[in-house]
């Protein structure tokens, strides 16, 4: 089985100078974990929700928020994603695109074919690929 078989086709996008008030919006009502950062209609990086904490002040929207903390806000995108991340053409095994994401430590693959975004490969759709198609049923 391929990852064009599983993989998450409704990706989240934001541009490189959209700031992280945008990005923080969108992973709060979301239930996935990953953006894609696009320009020209080109990937240029990725940001995940730990890339946005690790930037964020953690005393925002609490008592102690002061300016300083709202201005982390005002960073961009391409301040804190992850430039050139490792891309998977659609074809690719599951089996291969997971070793690719243990072997980096990394939570998702952007799914390009000739440079085009087609989709994410996430833990999450490996995971369900397993349970779906590995795994026999115990009802």
């Amino acid at each position: 089985m391929n990852v064009c078989d599983v993989m998450t086709i409704r990706v989240a996008t934001v541009d490189m100078d959209d700031r992280l008030t945008v990005v923080k919006q969108i992973l709060d009502c979301a239930t996935f974990r990953h953006i894609l950062v696009i320009e020209d209609d080109q990937l240029q990086g990725v940001i995940s929700d730990r890339d946005l904490l690790r930037c964020l002040s953690p005393f925002l929207g609490t008592d102690a928020e002061s300016v300083r903390d709202k201005t982390t806000l005002n960073k961009r995108a391409h301040q804190i994603m992850t430039r050139s991340p490792i891309t998977i053409n659609p074809d690719l095994s599951i089996h291969a695109a997971l070793i690719i994401m243990l072997d980096n430590k990394i939570g998702c693959l952007p799914v390009l074919e000739n440079g085009v975004v087609k989709g994410i490969f996430t833990w999450h759709d490996g995971v369900r690929a397993l349970l779906d198609y590995s795994l026999p049923l115990n009802k």
